[in-house]
């Protein structure tokens, strides 16, 4: 190598230190944030730092999640907003109530989800000390005070603009509400058809609520198939079939809920709103399992009594020796395989999945803005 070549070289090493040393210092207000709202499905584990009977701060939750250690997730590693954070190249959202969320990380975004809640302020009742939906958005406006203290309340506003939200809501408002008890008090009051209308109509001024405060791109996921899941197969299924009243629920539920996100895009002229098909996403595995890998859909990797459906999951429960064979991690969440397989649908999925646009299309479109 002549000295010219070697003086390049050097000063070629000395400027990508530098370039990487510099981006290393960049504010991370600049990467997009991601705000998780809704239940158990992306709880990331507010739940721990309350007092309430819906937690999974207990061995065998979070036995392949990094640390092998239970962190509130109601999975046995990840779930579904640490893997949509892993798609859009961000680390995972710690939970709102974390006493780590604090400084530079709350420019990551924050989950603010709790395991139990619903559209409707009496579902989960029976769990005490749960976040309400009313209670997370203003935990989201209380977020937005703290970062404009951090960085300013113009740059918070823009943070927010261009973050990423999910929301999941709408299956504990049947399973532990409408359908928790024969003859509750909301079977009593409607109709199953008159019952989804009303959960739509709260449903769409919670989702205004959330674009008030500046949330510009929201991913809403439907209900899965809820009569599908172990703990229905063991209490409701005959000769292992899906429950059909759960199913009757969930069909009824989605079509409208996809209806509701484009009347609200419309009124705003912007598709704000992206409906997550999170039914046919489980379909295909509960359906075909061994297509995906699976050997069961019915069977929950740990629990008890018929399909592993009982109960809780505990230390006592039977626990599956390979939690990847099982589409169920527990009586009523899926594993972190199968979440896998939902959030690729999330992120590429055809319009089946996802409604107006997948994920990828999403980045690709507010990168050029």
């Amino acid at each position: 190598m002549d000295q010219s070549s070697s003086i390049f070289a050097s000063w070629l090493v000395i400027f990508l230190s530098l370039f990487v040393t510099l981006a290393s210092v960049v504010p991370q207000a600049e990467a997009r944030a991601f705000f998780v709202f809704g239940d158990s499905l992306v709880d990331n584990g507010n739940n721990d730092y309350l007092a309430t009977t819906a937690r999974a701060d207990s061995y065998p939750y979070g036995i392949d999640y990094p640390t092998h250690r239970p962190t509130g997730r109601f999975s046995n590693g990840l779930n579904i907003p640490d893997l949509i954070s892993e798609q859009i190249g961000m680390e995972s959202t710690l939970p709102y109530l974390s006493p780590e969320l604090t400084g530079q990380r709350l420019l990551v975004g924050a989950n603010f989800a709790s395991a139990g809640i619903g559209i409707l302020n009496d579902t989960g009742f029976q769990f005490i000390n749960i976040i309400r939906i009313s209670k997370q958005i203003e935990y989201f406006q209380q977020y937005q005070q703290r970062v404009s203290a951090l960085i300013g309340a113009e740059q918070t506003e823009r943070l927010v603009n261009q973050a990423l939200v999910l929301i999941t809501l709408g299956g504990n408002d049947f399973v532990n509400n409408y359908y928790l008890v024969p003859f509750s008090a909301r079977s009593r009051q409607f109709s199953l058809p008159d019952y989804v209308v009303y959960l739509i109509s709260e449903y769409r001024k919670i989702l205004a609520r959330i674009y008030e405060l500046g949330a510009r791109r929201v991913l809403v996921t439907g209900t899965g198939p809820l009569g599908c899941v172990p703990a229905e197969l063991a209490q409701r299924g005959v000769n292992g079939e899906c429950s059909v009243e759960l199913q009757r629920a969930a069909d009824l539920f989605n079509p409208q809920l996809v209806q509701m996100l484009n009347e609200l895009n419309s009124q705003i002229g912007s598709d704000v709103f992206v409906a997550a098909n999170a039914f046919a996403m489980h379909m295909d595995f509960i359906h075909d399992p061994q297509a995906y890998g699976f050997v069961t859909s019915k069977i929950a990797c740990c629990g008890q009594g018929p399909y592993n459906g009982i109960g809780l999951c505990t230390i006592a429960s039977n626990l599956c020796p390979n939690r990847d064979l099982y589409a169920f991690w527990d009586p009523f969440h899926p594993s972190e395989k199968a979440n896998r397989i939902i959030v690729q649908r999330i992120a590429s999925g055809s319009s089946k999945y996802m409604n107006p646009m997948n994920l990828s299309t999403i980045m690709a479109l507010d990168s050029r803005v």
